[in-house]
């Protein structure tokens, strides 16, 4: 295993698409609205939700006149992509339409997206430039641990990392004992999974006891938020430099976004995505540089293109250049979503403020489930968390100093009572997709 982890300084260096990726400010701007005069003349055209809507608000392509007018344009949401189910969004008829996906989503019908050869096409070229900004090479050989299928996670990891000439190894999520094998059968350099995965493989190498013989290098994480404090932690388990992506099913995939060498925010493909910022509650859209709900209108696709759509997630972008030379703006890791968000008596609770205090302790493991209850009318939050090993559980003296540790700095960041229940190593279900952290009997009592 790589304790240290030696990148090249050449490294720092590399573009996949140098041309693009350092555009100026108004090069970027200038290409995003003509590509955003086309979306709505496209969309108007050639899908029928979008012609009514935008007929209703009164927006052609020539109303288009500057970025600012997209204001104009109605917001799109996950419900008018349920309410099409399952091709009423599509931009071409299904003959052109190559590729086909689906989140699953919890409840109703799944979120369908098609993608026609140009948009697999722009999809491999998003990914590649942020496999390479991340430090991704033709002499890495990269293990591919998310699920393959409807999710769209895998291939866009899997084809970005080809492009660039990168071995992939499509090992899928699951069979952990396995993956750990063909790691140090193959040498593999690049993981590529989900945070809570990713330490799941950690624990299960060390318990086997290979984890020095593991040579990864780099991890390129995405699908689920992840706390700087978690991923210090994957990274000191597995010996890797980690970065994270972002995208989502209904946008593209993963690709939207990634961090570069320097992780100092997420760098947006502007070229195909136009990112605003809006408060969740009132719509409007928040000054340059402000915290809020983020809302992308993707440029170049034909399959589903979307206007506008309402991510729910909470972020902020910033436009300076970054330090590695790339122009594109960057956006904060997700800080949280709204529809993640938990009203406990009243006040906003996110579950990476959990993770973040929980990750200062040494003796708990990286497990935690959030448990919500309603009784007489009060809510009441309880939080579940793992030990790293049973030594605790014999010395009940120091068991309840880290609970009350514990309960003291969840108090200070969240400023509410919880209940704070310290269980055995192991007794937490583990996940090889996304981690189900809440559990809500709100309506169930």
């Amino acid at each position: 295993m790589n304790i240290f982890c030696y990148i090249p300084e050449r490294m720092y260096e590399m573009f996949f698409q140098k041309d693009a990726e350092t555009m100026s400010r108004k090069q970027i701007e200038d290409l995003q609205l003509e590509r955003l005069k086309w979306l709505v003349d496209y969309c108007s055209k050639n899908i029928p939700f979008y012609h009514d809507r935008l007929e209703k608000a009164g927006v052609t392509a020539d109303k288009i006149k500057c970025l600012e007018d997209i204001k104009y344009i109605p917001y799109t949401t996950k419900a008018d992509i349920r309410d099409n189910y399952p091709f009423g969004l599509f931009g071409q008829p299904t003959k052109n339409i190559v590729r086909i996906h689906a989140s699953s989503g919890t409840t109703g019908k799944p979120t369908v997206v098609g993608y026609t050869k140009n948009d697999i096409e722009n999809w491999t070229t998003c990914m590649a430039r942020l496999c390479v900004a991340s430090g991704a090479t033709e002499d890495d050989i990269a293990q591919v641990a998310f699920g393959y299928g409807l999710f769209t996670g895998a291939l866009g990891l899997h084809y970005g990392l080809e492009r660039i000439g990168a071995t992939v190894v499509p090992t899928s999520s699951g069979n952990t004992e396995k993956q750990i094998m063909l790691m140090q059968d193959f040498q593999t350099t690049i993981l590529v999974a989900t945070p809570s995965y990713a330490q799941y493989i950690g624990e299960k190498a060390r318990e086997m006891g290979v984890i020095d013989k593991l040579n990864l290098r780099l991890g390129l994480f995405g699908s689920e938020g992840c706390t700087e404090e978690l991923r210090s932690q994957i990274e000191k388990t597995l010996g890797v430099f980690a970065t994270d992506n972002y995208g989502m099913s209904e946008l593209m995939g993963p690709g939207v976004s990634g961090e570069c060498r320097h992780r100092c925010g997420l760098h947006i493909n502007e070229d195909h995505f136009l990112m605003e910022v809006i408060d969740p509650e009132t719509l409007d859209v928040l000054p340059k540089g402000s915290k809020g709900e983020l809302v992308v209108t993707t440029l170049t696709k034909e399959g589903i293109p979307m206007l506008r759509y309402r991510t729910k997630d909470i972020t902020q972008i910033d436009y300076d250049t970054c330090k590695c030379g790339r122009t594109f703006a960057r956006m904060s890791k997700i800080m949280g979503r709204t529809d993640d968000m938990l009203k406990i008596r009243g006040v906003n609770v996110f579950p990476s403020q959990i993770e973040s205090v929980l990750m200062n302790f040494n003796n708990i493991a990286p497990h935690y489930q959030l448990v919500i209850t309603r009784a007489k009318f009060t809510d009441a939050l309880e939080v579940k968390i793992e030990l790293a090993d049973g030594s605790l559980l014999e010395n009940y003296s120091e068991l309840e100093n880290l609970r009350n540790a514990i309960h003291h700095d969840l108090k200070t960041v969240l400023g509410i009572e919880t209940k704070v229940s310290l269980v055995e190593h192991k007794s937490l279900e583990r996940f090889q997709g996304k981690a189900k952290r809440i559990l809500d009997l709100r309506n169930e009592s």
